[in-house]
């Protein structure tokens, strides 16, 4: 029995190898094609577009490794299937359930690994990658932080920003400096809040100083709301303001605290913190899935047809997966459901595969 396993720990592990470097291999490309130009324009050379990949090659590997488990589960077992190996070791005593436990050590030492590389090492290289692209290819003069402080810098003017709501495109704490030729502050606003819509942000709670050129004091003014221009937008605000894959997960639990106990809505952050630890999961679901319909013998006729399986239930999966976050994002669905949902359906379908199979 010891020789079985090896032998599929050994091809299951060769396989997840092949698939993370051709479906890795391809996201680079692609994302270089894409963003070249953006080098180009801002005067960099190309080898800086490969340091700025090479930051994003953990990300794009921790989004890709479950998918990397499910196809090498589904081409082992496929061909497993096909050569009508799997009959054989029904045969012989063998039950499909004893071939589960290699896929279900590999499964959970993966979905181990992969919280602590989301852990460790993404936060870091997510990090520097925005950096780059944000500083050296946007030239954006902005101070990403994982506090809510947020400052921008857009000519003549410095504006500030204590927190940004994602959910309801709200931001609060608000001060604006203005400075003439000489970087004398000629103007400043100071607003409680601020709301984005029809694409103009209306400031609530206002403090207007501007400078008297004759007397050179400032004259303050209190408006309760006011139109005002930020030549900045959500979207703008979205690529300043630290995301979560940039935050390890104690540190993203440290900041909701922070957030929630000035007296801001943090939903967004506990929906992205809960998913922190839903997410690794899968490594171990979709190989559970992948067994079980090898089991059934669907996937008889090679390869091609096990990839367009595995292909197939890694796109529903990661459909329903964003659908139910984004109805956390929402309120709809609480934090804990929204992350862990999806992992509970497919759950089920994997196990009722088993069960079917056998």
């Amino acid at each position: 029995m010891s020789i079985l396993y090896t032998y599929v720990t050994r091809e299951i592990l060769r396989y997840i190898g092949v698939v993370l470097t051709a479906v890795a291999g391809i996201y680079v490309a692609v994302d270089f094609f894409e963003r070249i130009d953006n080098f180009m324009e801002a005067g960099l050379p190309v080898s800086r577009a490969l340091v700025y990949l090479a930051w994003k090659i953990p990300f794009i590997i921790s989004q890709i490794f479950p998918v990397a488990i499910l196809l090498a589960v589904l081409i082992v077992f496929g061909l497993m299937s096909k050569n009508n190996e799997i009959i054989a070791l029904r045969s012989s005593g063998i039950s499909v359930y004893a071939l589960l436990k290699p896929v279900l050590a590999i499964g959970l030492i993966s979905s181990l690994c992969l919280f602590l590389v989301s852990e460790v090492f993404v936060p870091i290289a997510s990090a520097k990658a925005n950096r780059i692209w944000l500083g050296e290819v946007k030239k954006k003069s902005v101070v990403i932080s994982m506090e809510k402080n947020i400052w921008l810098k857009d000519n003549h003017r410095i504006n500030y920003i204590k927190y940004y709501n994602k959910s309801d495109q709200t931001i609060f704490g608000i001060t604006l400096y203005h400075f003439d030729d000489q970087f004398r502050m000629d103007w400043r606003i100071d607003a409680e809040k601020g709301e984005y819509r029809a694409g103009a942000w209306t400031l609530h709670g206002l403090m207007e100083q501007r400078l008297d050129p004759e007397t050179g004091q400032y004259a303050v003014r209190f408006h309760d709301q006011r139109t005002e221009s930020l030549n900045l937008s959500p979207e703008s605000l979205e690529t300043v303001v630290k995301k979560s894959e940039e935050m390890s997960f104690h540190e993203l639990r440290e900041y909701v605290r922070r957030v929630e106990a000035e007296g801001y809505d943090a939903t967004h952050y506990r929906v992205d913190l809960q998913a922190k630890v839903a997410f690794p999961f899968i490594c171990l679901i979709l190989g559970i899935v992948g067994i079980g319909l090898s089991a059934k013998g669907r996937i008889r006729e090679g390869l091609p047809i096990a990839i367009a399986y595995g292909i197939g239930i890694a796109f529903f999966y990661w459909i329903f997966y964003s659908f139910c976050i984004s109805l956390g994002y929402g309120g709809v669905l609480s934090p804990v459901i929204a992350a862990w949902i999806a992992n509970f359906v497919f759950t089920c379908f994997g196990v009722l595969s088993l069960l079917y199979a056998e």
